[in-house]
């Protein structure tokens, strides 16, 4: 078999396109979140906290001074960006928070789905009932 058949028949796979559209869904995904939380969730936790966390940051070169953006001081030297960090912080716990609860619902529809297998019959089938009938005759 050739290197490129073989190639071929392994990115044709159903898991490995399944894999493509969950990495391409999840980026997406991961995209709608960055935009939740900092367009929604950081301003409010900026009002309530009085600071704006995108700019949080302590210097640690004496050519950076406080009062610049994060951008700036960036520019000008090493930054401990902390602010950045709370940010993704938040961003990874509303993520995970959003996977449990798809994983939650996925596992519920499963078990909805999966019927009990039926009990089993409380005697011997009619075939059976005949088979055992016919068992008995041949021993006489």
């Amino acid at each position: 078999m050739s290197f490129f058949k073989e190639f071929r028949e392994f990115a044709t796979k159903g898991n490995v396109m399944d894999l493509a559209v969950g990495v391409i869904i999840g980026a997406a995904f991961g995209k709608i979140v960055d935009s939740v939380v900092n367009d929604l969730i950081m301003p409010i936790i900026g009002i309530l906290f009085k600071a704006d966390f995108t700019n949080l940051y302590i210097p640690l070169s004496s050519k950076v001074t406080m009062g610049l953006t994060l951008v700036e001081a960036r520019k000008l030297g090493p930054v401990f960006a902390w602010g950045s960090f709370v940010t993704a912080v938040i961003n990874f716990l509303i993520l995970a928070f959003v996977i449990f609860l798809l994983v939650k619902a996925m596992n519920r529809l499963k078990r909805k789905t999966e019927a009990p297998p039926p009990p089993p019959p409380p005697g011997p089938t009619p075939t059976e009932q005949l088979l055992m009938e016919i068992r008995d005759a041949l021993k006489k």
